[in-house]
């Protein structure tokens, strides 16, 4: 096989320089506004916007903040005022040093999210729709880059632009009775949040395609069998089978080092977008970040005394 120009590896090298630097600049300052160490229980505090509840938990779950959507009217659809919501939260949490874990789950039972509003939609010129599109998929696209790790908790249905908000995610839960699908060619547009490029990117091309060709809907063994959800729960009395074991989940992600999660999520994420070289160089960076942190040096004192280690993201 012959070589590669010069110039042309020269120019790759330059890139995936430039790419790595890019994540590094990503990471920004590996210091942490430690909170209090977990305690028994949590609160009930909650910051209410009326289609979007902000529960920040307590005590053993200090950390874990959960996304309540609560538009029971209209089947938890995208509108344009829970969008405005959902925007005003992921600003303010992405920004949140103490924030370790962030759920996505429906506080309406049977329902997850059931796309966007079409209703509202069928008001709106034509003119309105592309805008308003972008907007779903900028915001999602946000939700997607949030540092920390996020969960989905589908107790129920999650069609369209309500499945695309679960992909988004880095973990889905489902209960078996959940359903799920991206059904927009029934109405003769594409999946417009995101769909059309991370459903592939989650269960395979071909797969995906099938789908999205079909608008079929999975219910949660289907969706588990093919790699869409990584759970899969038989619903429970309560309806909350999903947001139970995205609790559970988080409770697992709360002892590790904070810096460390960021930094593994942020190498993950880029790192799956590239060529392997590339992917290893931008891993190289951000094991770099860890290097110098306080939290480092107390998980290595803390196997020595062999004690849990106690971590303050620093």
């Amino acid at each position: 096989m012959a070589s590669a120009a010069p110039g042309a590896l020269g120019a790759l090298r330059t890139g995936r320089v430039r790419l790595v630097a890019a994540c590094c600049a990503r990471l920004g300052p590996v210091a942490w506004a430690g909170g209090p160490a977990p305690r028994r229980g949590y609160s009930s505090e909650v910051k209410t916007e009326d289609e979007l509840r902000v529960r920040y938990l307590e005590e053993e779950n200090r950390g874990i903040v959960v996304l309540g959507i609560n538009r029971a009217y209209g089947k938890n659809s995208i509108s344009k005022n829970l969008l405005k919501m959902f925007s005003k939260a992921v600003d303010a949490l992405k920004s949140d040093k103490k924030v370790r874990t962030i759920i996505i789950r429906s506080e309406v039972p049977g329902i997850f999210c059931a796309g966007a509003d079409l209703k509202e939609r069928a008001k709106m010129h034509s003119s309105e729709v592309g805008p308003f599109v972008s907007k779903i998929r900028a915001v999602i696209n946000d939700i997607a880059n949030l540092p920390v790790p996020t969960i989905a908790a589908i107790d129920g249905l999650a069609l369209g632009g309500g499945l695309e908000l679960a992909l988004a995610c880095d973990i889905r839960v489902a209960a078996s009775s959940a359903k799920m699908g991206l059904v927009e060619t029934k109405l003769a547009i594409i999946p417009g949040g995101g769909g059309t490029q991370r459903l592939p990117r989650a269960i395979g091309m071909s797969l995906a395609k099938e789908l999205i060709f079909s608008a079929r809907v999975l219910d949660g063994q289907e969706a588990k069998s093919v790699g869409l959800i990584s759970h899969v729960l038989e619903q429970n009395q309560e309806g909350d089978a999903a947001y139970r074991k995205a609790l559970d989940l988080a409770r697992e992600f709360l002892p590790q080092g904070p810096v460390a999660m960021r930094v593994a999520k942020l190498a993950i994420n880029q790192g799956m977008e590239v060529d392997l070289v590339t992917g290893l160089a931008i891993e190289e960076a951000c094991y770099a970040q860890t290097i110098s942190t306080k939290d480092r040096l107390e998980g290595l004192l803390a196997f020595k005394e062999k004690r849990p280690p106690r971590y303050k993201g620093e």
